[in-house]
């Protein structure tokens, strides 16, 4: 594609439907997405402020429940305990029927165990809590037998709550309660927190309960409890501690990243607080929903509002794009356009014009056509654009002249017709060649081609050119070998070619009269390039190169050198070579490898230029 092709295309490059379907998408995207900003960021900031209010009040409340329930329980057993030591040598088993009333009133109690020295001095064990659970009483002494800590600070008359689930498998709490009664320190209290962990968890708000170490005390999750999970790798729990206040509320990153709305408070009791969080994914889900709503909402009128423009749009795009189509076809050379006019207004007129405009290049390029038969397509176009004009300029081009071996002899045995259809077929093939390779057909002089690489334009460089030349020899060696499969005998004899190459300076342009004027080039370079293809026939070969075409292309090709040539008006002897292949790429071995090779394929034998005899021809070289 050339650089004018390229601007045409690229000076269309959206359609008016396109255009008008972008414009009102775009206000309508601006308009509606700026009312679902705003609505989002309005109701987003008071969902958010709604959340805050009703977190702090879930923790206010879950706080209240669990002060509540501690301090009864603390309350209700130490009340037990002094009645126990009231009724302490009263007969008729009345501290027993105590025991047994207050487990009745109290089931989520479950052991009472009086602290000394030495462990436990007294126990009481609600035996219908044991067997609800399917427990063993024993594990409270177990338990309370692995945190000496917890006796010792409660001996220092230190209030302290511990998680016993671990040890019995369910939801259970212990608290040490300070009690100094002769020997005794305190007691222990083990009673379970389902009752309480049932109201820690709300909606999206979850409670939980920690002590001063930061052990989970209760939560809604029992599996949490069992394992013995602590809260000190929550960034929450630094909150927790380092904060003056009693109760406070701060937005603040989890464990695992997500952003949270994080509340506490702490207890009086036991040196405890309760946390109430949320994640404010799980607060702003109706905003989201909301807005995933409105986004769709959005969709749907932007649907609506393209398709009625689209509509719309087709009553100008549609004959648009039909001229559009019909401009890409002339530039693809489809000058006979057939549009009809539907219209009597500007987009008429311009149909009009376009057909008519098709029909004149429709017969420029007949006239171009048809001089192209009789020169270069590339000439042609320029002279048709008025670029070409008598005069000439010198360039380095490279020169080709081939030959058909025995022409004379071969054309006496034919009709005059069978010679014009053979000539015929053989020029197809080998112009397709120059033509393939960017060569330029010069002339044909008889059964001879003379083509140049070079002029009137280049592949970029002379040793390109050179190299194209060659290839296109090379390719015509291929397809005579195939032009030569079909023939054989007297009236299809078969066919062989000499080709010379040779790269130089010459005068390129246009020669002859301002009537008749012919593009050729012309100087010694045509000259040497004419006289190395006669060489062929006595060197046995089919493709000869001088050496100023040898020295662009010698990392290329695989050549044998010939015996020197003395060439009319060359001082020195000519350098020949004779071309056998292009080097292989990939390191394997070309076929052929070398001139023997080659002379085989082509049914050539090895010459002996001793014995070849010039007398009958002009001295315009010689060999050796």
């Amino acid at each position: 594609m050339t650089n004018t092709d390229a601007a045409q295309k690229s000076a269309v490059r959206f359609s008016i439907g396109f255009k008008l379907i972008t414009i009102i998408s775009i206000l309508l995207l601006l308009s509606l997405g700026a009312i679902t900003v705003l609505v989002s960021v309005m109701v987003g900031a008071d969902v958010r402020v709604t959340a805050e209010e009703n977190n702090f009040s879930v923790n206010r409340r879950s706080a209240s429940e669990a002060e509540l329930l501690l301090s009864m329980t603390r309350s209700n057993t130490l009340a037990l305990l002094d009645t126990l030591d009231a009724l302490e040598g009263v007969p008729g088993g009345v501290a027993a029927q105590t025991t047994d009333f207050f487990f009745e009133r109290n089931p989520d109690l479950a052991f009472i165990g009086l602290l000394d020295e030495g462990g436990f001095s007294r126990t009481l064990v609600n035996e219908q809590f044991f067997a609800a659970a399917e427990l063993d009483s024993s594990a409270a002494a177990a338990f309370a037998a692995s945190r000496p800590d917890a006796a010792s600070r409660c001996a220092r008359g230190e209030l302290v709550l511990l998680n016993a689930s671990p040890a019995f498998g369910v939801p259970v709490l212990a608290m040490y309660c300070p009690r100094p009664r002769g020997g005794e320190t305190g007691a222990v209290i083990f009673f379970g927190s389902d009752s309480l962990a049932e109201t820690f968890g709300e909606g999206g708000n979850v409670s939980l309960m920690i002590n001063d170490d930061g052990d989970i005390l209760v939560h809604p999750d029992p599996s949490l409890l069992r394992a013995g999970e602590s809260f000190k790798d929550d960034p929450f729990d630094k909150i927790v501690r380092e904060s003056p206040d009693r109760r406070f509320q701060t937005l603040y990153t989890g464990a695992g990243g997500a952003r949270r709305f994080g509340a506490f408070q702490k207890l009086t009791l036991a040196n405890v607080a309760v946390i109430t969080s949320v994640e404010e994914a799980v607060v702003l889900e109706g905003v989201a929903a909301t807005t995933r709503r409105n986004v769709f909402l959005t969709g749907v009128v932007l649907f609506l509002g393209v398709l009625c423009i689209w509509f719309f749009s087709k009553t100008l795009s549609v004959p648009l794009k039909n001229l559009a189509a019909a401009a890409g076809r002339i530039e693809n050379g489809e000058f006979e356009v057939k549009l009809e006019a539907k219209t009597r207004d500007e987009l008429g007129l311009l149909t009009r014009s376009f057909v008519s405009m098709g029909r004149g290049l429709a017969e420029r390029e007949r006239l171009k056509e048809t001089f192209g038969r009789f020169t270069n397509r590339e000439i042609a176009e320029r002279a048709l654009r008025g670029e070409l004009s008598l005069g000439g300029e010198t360039k380095q081009v490279t020169v080709f002249f081939s030959d058909i071996r025995a022409f004379t002899e071969i054309s006496e045995k034919l009709e005059p017709q069978e010679v014009v259809e053979f000539l015929n077929d053989y020029m197809t093939r080998m112009v397709d060649c120059v033509d393939k390779t960017g060569g330029v057909v010069d002339k044909f002089i008889g059964d001879a081609v003379m083509a140049v690489w070079g002029a009137p334009v280049s592949a970029g460089s002379p040793a390109r050119d050179a190299f194209n030349c060659v290839k296109a020899a090379l390719m015509m060696r291929n397809s005579l070998r195939e032009f030569n499969k079909d023939r054989g005998g007297p009236r299809k004899p078969l066919i062989r070619i000499g080709c010379g190459i040779n790269t130089g300076n010459v005068v390129a342009g246009q020669i002859g009269s301002s009537q008749r004027m012919e593009y050729t080039v012309i100087g010694d370079t045509v000259n040497l390039a004419s006289r190395t293809e006669a060489l062929n026939k006595p060197f046995h070969t089919d493709i000869l190169i001088t050496e100023d075409t040898w020295g662009l292309l010698k990392s290329v090709l695989i050549v044998e050198e010939m015996a020197p040539v003395s060439v009319k008006g060359k001082e020195k002897p000519v350098r020949m070579f004779a071309v056998v292949n292009l080097k292989p790429q990939t390191g394997k071995l070309a076929r052929p490898a070398n001139l023997k090779e080659l002379r085989t394929l082509l049914g050539l034998s090895a010459p002996d230029l001793q014995k070849v005899d010039l007398s009958g021809e002009e001295k315009k070289y010689k060999i050796g």
